[in-house]
């Protein structure tokens, strides 16, 4: 693969930090910044960002940092969905719409927006997630047919259920155990597992499929 350079967000844990580890070994050069140099719940921060990182050629942009803030649909308060609306939305259209034009203009180009099976399948108290993700892969369709024509491929993938610690903080051990029970394959999956596709739909090897929404769960949306 000819050396290229990927942007990933929210890769020091979990799906990211696999994401990365993965890239590097394909010797894909990596930028993953942190909090502190990306505040992706600060739309401020992402435009200042963008503009002193514009010197660098992104060839790859994985979208992959979000939040979940657990509530019903009454309960559910402005700010926490503005928070999930501006780091689970908002901050990957800053991204793409930064990124875009120079893969266009080079006529290489991948975006992979990591969304969740809880943008295609409900599930209580996920209301604000589940919009934002549904949003994410609404504007994936969008990236991949402006995009296309111009050697930028553009997916989403859609995790199930991960064990990564924001799986855990919002299920208990026990509830674990059960979701285990209703997925076909018998277990959540490893981040790693996530990070194999995404490599492969932001590789040379990947030259057809595009705008689609690729859902890893085990099997759990089939039953």
């Amino acid at each position: 693969m000819t050396a290229r350079t990927a942007l990933v967000t929210g890769g020091s844990r979990g799906i990211g930090l696999a994401i990365t580890e993965v890239f590097k070994r394909r010797e894909i050069s990596v930028i993953a910044p942190s909090r502190a140099d990306l505040n992706l719940s600060d739309p401020k921060s992402v435009a200042a960002w963008c503009v002193v990182n514009q010197h660098h050629q992104i060839d790859i942009l994985v979208n992959n940092a979000g939040i979940n803030e657990l509530a019903s649909m009454d309960t559910l308060n402005d700010s926490s969905w503005q928070m999930m609306l501006q780091t689970n939305l908002t901050a990957p259209f800053q991204l793409a719409r930064a990124m875009l034009p120079g893969m266009i203009t080079r006529g290489w180009g991948r975006i992979v927006n990591i969304a969740s099976i809880w943008g295609i399948v409900a599930k209580a108290h996920r209301g604000g997630y589940a919009a934002t993700k549904a949003g994410l892969i609404g504007m994936t369709r969008v990236l991949a047919i402006e995009g296309a024509a111009h050697g930028v491929i553009a997916n989403a993938v859609c995790p199930g259920y991960v064990a990564t610690e924001m799986t855990r903080a919002n299920n208990g051990p026990e509830e674990l155990a059960k979701i285990a029970k209703l997925i076909p394959i018998g277990r959540l999956a490893e981040p790693h597992e996530i990070a194999k596709t995404v490599w492969w739909l932001c590789s040379e090897e990947n030259t057809y499929l595009c705008g689609q929404t690729i859902m890893i769960d085990g099997g759990f949306t089939a039953i």
